[in-house]
């Protein structure tokens, strides 16, 4: 029975410490590429304030992009 909890303990441990890597990589992906430039986080926090129907949209359509889209489907 012992060895039982201290296989769980070692394993929440484990567990514990990746999930912590997972989220800190997590973290280092969005500030890279917000630095980059590929995103801009802050257009998206600005959803929940504006969210009425005609508000403008956060990012604006490519009209090519749409019609690539609607020509592969």
């Amino acid at each position: 029975m012992a060895t039982i909890r201290e296989l769980q303990g070692y394993g929440y441990a484990f567990f514990t410490v990746f999930l912590v890597f997972i989220l800190y990589g997590y973290i280092h992906h969005l500030y890279k590429s917000e630095k980059t430039g590929r995103r801009d986080y802050e257009k998206y926090s600005k959803m929940a304030l504006d969210d009425d129907i005609d508000d403008s949209p956060i990012e604006a359509i490519d009209s090519q992009e749409h019609k690539k889209d609607k020509e592969e489907q």
